[in-house]
């Protein structure tokens, strides 16, 4: 049955009124207009009501400049304006209408970058990415989060895994900051509270390598990393999103395959608890986006490793509040 929904998912052609359905209830996944390509091990942001899904492998682990932009009013795709170079595992961020590409790879091996990028949002169809002040070491595979103004980038693949550094877009500038006490790279990051979490990942650069269920909290305003409760189980290739105060966490990937699991942390009282799983497992996404009550899981792999991204658009309508 499984397989027959995937392989329905990778379906070319079919229009966004063939994938429309009504909203889901609350506590229930559904499904928006797909991609217009299959991808998977790409990073996306959202600005100015659409969301931007930034490079990645569409087939075969050929990285690739794609921009892919999904209108959330319309429920409708189009094309954006290619990336200067070829990406894949990179981490995106928006501040204000503004988006920002960081690092990433342009190989799916050890090509790692330190470019930065940005697209003004609100210059539509004129809208071209421009260069931005590199980072202070190249790398990929981590998690960025924004706070007052300023936008943190943390993880990565080995040998950069402790890599922690913050950005500021108003004077084009990076600060080194305090090294990720556990050093990971696939991971997912949050701001909650004025103080960025960071989940899970894994040890070494491919799948296979050991995960963590690391919980690391660092707070700008002490500039000092702190322990939280750990996941309910160690998981890299994960993907996370803040909704109503609480964090969602789901999928993922190991040598068995990818992971269902769709968790929530409450920040209120450092706990975990388990939702009923995805319907269809995906991993290889970092970023989602909450809009109009809803969480976006875009795109993703629906096996392991590089080679099976997907057209999937996921959505998941939060019953749960942490506020």
């Amino acid at each position: 049955m499984l397989k027959g929904l995937i392989a329905a998912g990778f379906a070319v052609g079919l229009s966004a009124a063939a994938w429309a359905q009504a909203d889901p209830a609350l506590g229930n996944w559904g499904r928006r207009a797909p991609l217009l390509a299959p991808n998977s091990e790409f990073t996306l942001t959202s600005a100015n009501g659409k969301i931007y899904v930034l490079g990645g492998y569409p087939a075969g682990r050929v990285s690739v400049k794609t921009v892919q932009v999904y209108d959330i009013a319309g429920d409708a795709w189009t094309r954006g304006p290619d990336l200067p170079e070829v990406n894949n595992h990179g981490m995106a961020a928006a501040y204000g209408d503004v988006i920002y590409l960081f690092g990433g790879q342009t190989d799916p091996q050890t090509a790692y970058v330190d470019a930065v990028y940005s697209l003004d949002t609100r210059q539509g169809a004129n809208a071209r990415w421009e260069e931005r002040a590199r980072m202070p070491t190249k790398r990929s595979a981590g998690a960025a989060a924004v706070h007052e103004g300023k936008i943190y980038v943390v993880g990565g693949r080995p040998p950069r895994g402790h890599d922690f550094a913050v950005y500021d877009p108003r004077t084009d500038t990076w600060e080194r900051l305090p090294d990720l006490p556990t050093q990971r790279n696939h991971i997912s990051a949050e701001m909650i509270d004025g103080k960025i979490h960071v989940f899970g990942g894994r040890l070494g650069g491919g799948f296979m390598s050991d995960k963590t269920a690391a919980h690391e909290v660092y707070d700008p305003a002490t500039r000092q990393w702190t322990v939280a409760a750990p996941m309910l189980k160690p998981r890299s290739g994960i993907n996370s999103a803040i909704t109503y105060g609480c964090v969602h966490v789901w999928g993922g990937e190991e040598e068995a395959g990818v992971f269902p699991d769709h968790d929530i942390y409450d920040p209120r009282n450092d706990s975990w608890s388990k939702l009923p799983n995805m319907p269809i497992p995906v991993h290889g996404v970092t970023g989602a986006t909450f809009a109009e009550g809803l969480i976006y899981v875009t795109g993703g792999g629906t096996e392991v490793g590089g080679n099976s991204g997907s057209l999937l658009n996921q959505i998941y309508r939060p019953g749960v509040k942490c506020e």
